[in-house]
């Protein structure tokens, strides 16, 4: 309203300055205006709300504060990050509190552990389950499951699914889930060699903690049989009998 009143406000020269100014107006705010419009967006579409857990690139923590420019996330660590709008809408964004409250639609935490081919899976499953149970905040309703995700080489994927409703404590429940799976696997004399372990068991004690095992176990000795032993020979046969 006022530059009609400066002087020499109909000059070239005036003018040129003034579509100077615009342009670098224009340009230097194109990346606040796309936060803006990022941050319009990011309300109307509902992704998150203030106090969620969320994923967003490598950062996962509960939703601080969220405005027209930016978004604020506070870790785990208690460290408070800082993402444009721009940068949110652009990403993919997990949510683990959108659904944590619906009893048909719990949060399902998941971790896996491999184990040989030489344990009975029904065994497996049951001890994994019992050690699901055993962790706070794992629900008992529904119940957890397992799933065999893949059979490798040396051994078999067993992932272990449960439910939970309190989506802000995952980094506690998952460490607690990993230490009952560890004493669960003890106490069923599971002894957890995967991925790559290779023990020789002539002489090598079992890899399962002492307080384990029973009061009168001992480590193997080392077995020593002659090249004509009936079990180095093909077919089971003796040099005698060939």
């Amino acid at each position: 309203m006022a530059l009609p009143f400066l002087p020499g406000f109909g000059s070239p020269a005036f003018q040129g300055i003034s579509v100077f100014l615009g342009v670098l107006l224009s340009l230097g705010s194109s990346a606040a205006v796309a936060n803006i419009v990022a941050g319009i967006i990011l309300i109307y579409t509902r992704a998150f709300r203030v106090g969620d857990r969320i994923k967003i690139n490598d950062a996962i923590g509960d939703i601080v504060e969220k405005s027209l420019f930016v978004t604020q996330i506070r870790t785990t660590k208690n460290v408070v990050i800082t993402i444009p709008n721009g940068t949110v809408l652009t990403s993919q964004i997990l949510n683990y509190s959108a659904l944590a409250e619906d009893p048909n639609h719990y949060l399902i935490l998941h971790t896996t552990v491999t184990l040989g081919y030489d344990l009975p899976w029904r065994k497996v499953h049951q001890v994994l389950i019992n050690a699901a149970l055993a962790t706070p905040h794992i629900l008992a309703e529904p119940v957890p499951f397992i799933l065999q995700t893949s059979l490798g080489d040396f051994y078999v994927n067993y992932e272990i699914n449960g439910y939970t409703n309190q989506p802000k404590s995952m980094a506690r429940i998952y460490s607690e889930l990993h230490q009952n799976i560890q004493d669960k696997c003890n106490e069923a004399d599971i002894e957890i060699l995967s991925p790559h372990y290779s023990a020789i068991r002539d002489g090598n004690q079992i890899t399962i903690p002492e307080n384990y095992l029973h009061k009168d176990y001992k480590a193997p000795g080392f077995r020593v049989s002659p090249l004509d032993h009936p079990l180095n020979q093909p077919n089971g046969k003796n040099s005698s009998e060939t």
